[in-house]
């Protein structure tokens, strides 16, 4: 009788399992250098939102156009990338990161004023912060056992 090879001598690099994902609610444009993308909503409840799209447009975001990015066209061509009431948009990159990091500095400023606010309500006959500590220790016995 022949003995069967064991399971950890088979060769399973060779075996390759094909992993899913979802695919994605919008396409992802071809990457343009110095850009970032990001989609614009025009529309809200089948209602036009004009006012959403002109302050993007006033924080430094520019529609694409399509015959830019023609790998996004699905159906008719109305000049700018749009899919279901949202409108492709882009940005120069060092704009971006410049809104991100005033964006970050303003929420990082109103944490620090939650936090002083917070600390200064403290009261020396009920603390807010108990600065005791508890430790856990095991005994001998063990966990369970009355010896």
């Amino acid at each position: 009788m022949a003995k069967p090879n064991p399971r950890d001598t088979e060769s399973r690099e060779n075996q390759t399992r094909e992993v899913y994902s979802p695919p994605s609610q919008l396409p992802t444009p071809d990457p343009q250098g110095g850009y970032v993308f990001r989609w614009i909503a025009t529309h809200a409840v089948g209602v036009a939102d004009h006012a959403n799209v002109s302050r993007k447009v006033r924080e430094g975001w520019e529609p694409v156009k399509a015959e830019d990015h023609p790998e996004l066209m699905l159906g008719k061509i109305t000049g700018n990338v749009e899919i279901g009431g949202l409108m492709l948009c882009k940005m120069p990159a060092e704009r971006a990161q410049a809104r991100t990091r005033y964006y970050q500095d303003q929420a990082a400023r109103q944490m620090d004023a939650v936090n002083t606010s917070y600390l200064q309500q403290n009261n020396p006959v009920m603390p807010k912060f108990n600065k005791s500590r508890s430790e856990v220790t095991r005994g001998s016995r063990g966990f369970g056992k009355d010896t």
